[in-house]
């Protein structure tokens, strides 16, 4: 059986903002309106979180999914209401805990249809000071000055 992965959107800033420690694969449960919008490309994630309110279940806040235009005004979804995530309750407590303990935050890196399904993958992650962030900045340039150097050669 071949898994069929086609992205729909990505959060790009994620890995500048934070140190991501660890990655889950969950499943979204939505209406009709929003897995054909979904469907359609039009989703953001930029803005979005995880949160973790207690150890039985893991929501998606702030995610933006366009209202799907032939839907028509009754049959439509809220574009940013709060989406229930589909973990196991292993990795739900796992999460609750590194969240409550250690003072992490849970940040979403992309959502794909993965064999028909809406899956949004979620990392762990601890936010990143500013000294931090140049130096993945000065990183990234050392990169792509040396990438130049080689092309022109």
């Amino acid at each position: 059986m071949t898994e069929t992965i086609k992205v729909i959107a990505t959060n790009r800033k994620a890995s500048f903002e934070y140190f991501l420690m660890e990655k889950f694969e969950a499943g979204l449960v939505l209406f009709g309106s929003e897995i054909k919008s979904i469907r359609a490309g039009q989703v953001s994630i930029q803005e979005a979180y995880v949160d973790v309110p207690n150890d039985a279940e893991a929501w998606l806040l702030e995610a933006h999914i366009a209202p799907y235009e032939q839907a028509g005004k009754f049959f439509n979804h809220e574009p940013k209401r709060k989406r229930r995530l589909l973990l196991h309750k292993k990795q739900i407590r796992a999460l609750r805990n590194d969240v409550r303990i250690k003072g992490m935050t849970v940040v979403p890196l992309r959502v794909y249809i993965k064999d028909g399904r809406a899956k949004i993958e979620i990392a762990l992650a601890k936010g990143k000071k500013n000294y931090d962030k140049r130096a993945t900045i000065a990183k990234r340039d050392e990169a792509r000055s040396a990438e130049r150097a080689t092309r022109v050669r």
